[in-house]
């Protein structure tokens, strides 16, 4: 017999059964009336306890040129919000005593909103007693917030007037657009950075997060710092505002003079490999070119004729055939397998015979075909090896996100020897640049190791890192390969490279000044699936080489893309290059300005306009004969001033408070200012002197009309 009683010992059991159920019923109950009915008091409370742990932004790094100007720096912007829940009745009296000394004031600062409308605005937010309320919809600058917080209201506490502005970072570019897409870009909204070296370099520009609470001391919250925050570095780029200007306005010229579609350059240092300049515009659906994507870097098409240099190089270095191996090229056109290959002047009678030198100088698509054919054709494995060899197909691994390594298939045979990914008419269709695809800087990296004697270095972008100005990091040279070629194959396609230029397709390229080396290259664009030539045949058009050849500096490459005829490389991508070149050794030239001196007649600037006060001030001051008159004592008089009978004559222009003035002739900088000193805001357009401006001369104007100039 058990010694437990069932009787009793089963209610008990059933007693603490009930309590535990009830006991769950309340805690699932009360959790749900947390979840629900408490819901909005518990964020609130959370809120309170998560600023007991806030976050302290650090400020973003900045992204600087060669010898240091600001390619790219955040400053703070301003969201202007006022809540006008703050003050009670009194502070409801004291809008409606100065809300008219506000709205002026506003108006004042932002011309674009009437004083009325300012007016029924802010009533409209002090009615319904909005909390948040955007005074100006869009972001303001650091002075346009100053002078709108010495305003009535808004110069006192957040807590009285309610003035509660946001301050926010902005990534600004004091040059614009240069090289816009490389430098890269933030999205503050989001925390992150976009494309190009700010993504990139992130981890470095960003710096690391500090951290503070707030206590409540004495009835006031203060703040105490837990862990400063640290500010992001600073990276010393390889780019040269003044070359990546000249680079930049070379291929806006010839885009705008051809039509172009896209227009890429990219100038380097041959070396060190340091990227001086690279340009990336294409016409956008408004007709202005801008930068959208790194196309120097990302556009996979087919190189065409500038790939041929490579070609020839591997066939001399494997020693199968030299400079003077003569091809019969015929009157242009050659059957290479089932289709057939032709020289661009093919309609004129072809080259005939030529040697393989002046089949690489006259870019003949059969001479160059022809000998990759003979040689290579039963081992094409061999050759596409020798491209590798060469570096033409290197995956440079440069820090930029959309950066496409080369893609050159490689033959690969299966186990009885047949080839499993390559066809026959493959090899004399890649030796002259089709069915490879390689992006610009690869083949301004290739021949840029033939300027730099055969030494393959990386492209730089980034030299140093910098912390308050102090380097703690370089990013040296990198060596690809300490030589793409035997010293004596160098010898002879540098030679070539020169005769391109000389007596070649390259001929337009040819500067009086200095000697440049580099080869032509022409292409058909593949347009997918409905081959080359479906609806407007597309081109790619090329140059690329180095200067001085003689003593090569630097390296260029220049690539358009465009539509229908011309499409040369020489004419287009040629000249552009040349006027870059041109415009970089020009600048580099360091002559002792008494070389420059004529002892025979003394140079006047022939007309000059702008502030007439301050153009006498500075020849006055130079010793030029400068006779004025009167006006010299008064603070702003605008005009023309030009040069007849050994002195000045000065020209003021009519001006007036309410009509648009003529600004024709002058520089931006004075256009601006007496543009904006009537209230007008002004948009430039271009770079040098106003040739256009949108609003008429003698249009009456009110402020804050927006003024259009184009500059050239």
């Amino acid at each position: 017999m058990s010694k437990f009683d069932n009787r009793k010992i089963i209610p008990r059991y059933s007693l603490i059964a009930v309590v535990m159920t009830l006991l769950g019923v309340a805690v699932i109950g009360k959790a749900t009336y947390t979840m629900t009915v408490k819901h909005d008091y518990w964020m609130e409370v959370s809120k309170r306890i998560e600023s007991d742990n806030n976050s302290l932004h650090p400020e973003r790094g900045n992204i600087l040129s060669d010898n240091g100007e600001l390619l790219a720096s955040t400053l703070p912007e301003y969201k202007l919000a006022v809540d006008f829940t703050v003050g009670g009745e009194k502070g409801l009296k004291l809008w409606e005593e100065k809300m008219d000394s506000i709205c002026e004031g506003l108006h004042e600062i932002f011309p674009e909103k009437s004083v009325q409308e300012f007016k029924d605005y802010l009533k409209n937010g002090l009615d319904n007693k909005k909390r948040y309320y955007l005074i100006w919809p869009k972001r303001v600058d650091y002075e346009t917030f100053k002078k709108v917080e010495r305003l009535p209201i808004f110069n006192m506490s957040r807590f009285v007037g309610g003035f509660c502005p946001e301050k926010n970072n902005a990534r600004r570019k004091p040059f614009g657009s240069l090289a816009a897409r490389t430098i890269g870009d933030v999205d503050h909204e989001k925390d992150s950075a976009r494309y190009g070296l700010e993504s990139t370099f992130d981890r470095v520009l960003r710096g690391e997060m500090g951290k503070y609470h707030r206590r409540k001391v004495m009835n006031r919250y203060l703040s105490f710092t837990d862990k400063p925050a640290t500010n992001g570095d600073d990276i010393l780029t390889t780019i040269n505002v003044q070359m990546q200007d000249i680079a930049e306005k070379a291929i806006l010229q010839k885009l705008q003079q051809y039509n172009g579609d896209v227009g890429v350059a990219v100038l380097m240092e041959v070396e060190t490999g340091d990227v001086k300049a690279i340009v990336n515009l294409e016409k956008c659906s408004d007709g202005v070119y801008r930068e959208r994507i790194n196309h120097a870097v990302s556009d996979m098409l087919e190189p065409g004729s500038v790939f041929k240099t490579a070609s020839v190089m591997v066939a001399l270095d494997d020693g199968v055939a030299d400079t003077s191996t003569m091809i019969d090229t015929g009157k242009g056109i050659m059957k290479m397998y089932d289709r057939q290959m032709k020289d661009h002047n093919y309609g004129n009678g072809g080259y005939g015979y030529i040697s393989l030198g002046r089949a690489l100088q006259v870019s003949s698509n059969i001479g160059v075909s022809y000998i990759i054919k003979k040689n290579y054709a039963e081992t094409p494995e061999d050759f596409v090896d020798g491209l590798f060899r060469v570096g033409i197909a290197e995956d440079l691994k440069i820090p930029i996100d959309e950066y496409q390594p080369p893609r050159i298939t490689r033959p690969e045979r299966n186990s009885k020897g047949h080839f499993t990914n390559w066809n026959l008419p493959k090899l004399p269709w890649m030796s002259i640049g089709y069915a490879s695809q390689v992006a610009p800087i690869n083949t301004l990296t290739f021949y840029n190791a033939i300027a730099n004697n055969g030494k393959m270095v990386k492209p730089r972008f980034v030299k140093q890192r910098l912390r308050e100005g102090e380097v703690v990091e370089e990013y040296p040279v990198e060596v690809l390969r300490e030589q793409i070629c035997k010293p004596q194959t160098l010898g002879k396609i540098r030679t070539l490279l020169e005769k391109v230029v000389t007596n070649g397709t390259g001929l337009p390229a040819k500067s009086q000044s200095f000697k440049i080396a580099g080869k032509t290259g022409t292409a058909l664009i593949s347009q997918g699936r409905g081959g080359y030539k479906t609806g407007t045949v597309k081109y790619l058009v090329s140059f690329v080489g180095y200067f001085p050849s003689d003593q090569p500096r630097y390296s260029c490459i220049v690539c358009i893309q465009k539509s229908g005829m011309p499409a040369s490389g020489g004419l287009i991508s040629g000249t552009a290059l040349r006027d870059i070149a041109e415009g970089v050794m020009a600048r580099n030239l360091n002559v002792e300005s008494s070389y420059a001196e004529d002892n025979v007649e003394q140079r006047y600037p022939k007309q000059i306009s702008g502030n007439l006060n301050a153009i006498y001030h500075v020849l006055t001051h130079l010793g030029y004969n400068s006779s004025y008159g009167d006006n010299k004592n008064s603070k702003n008089v605008w005009g023309n001033v030009d040069f007849s009978n050994g002195q000045y004559m000065y020209k003021a222009r009519e001006t007036s408070e309410e009509t648009m003035p003529d600004v024709n002739g002058l520089g931006a900088r004075d256009a601006v200012f007496m543009l904006e000193r009537m209230g007008l805001k002004v948009r430039l357009h271009g770079r040098g002197k106003v040739k256009t401006q949108s609003i008429a001369v003698g249009t009456k104007i009110a402020g804050g009309e927006v003024c259009e100039l184009y500059l050239i």
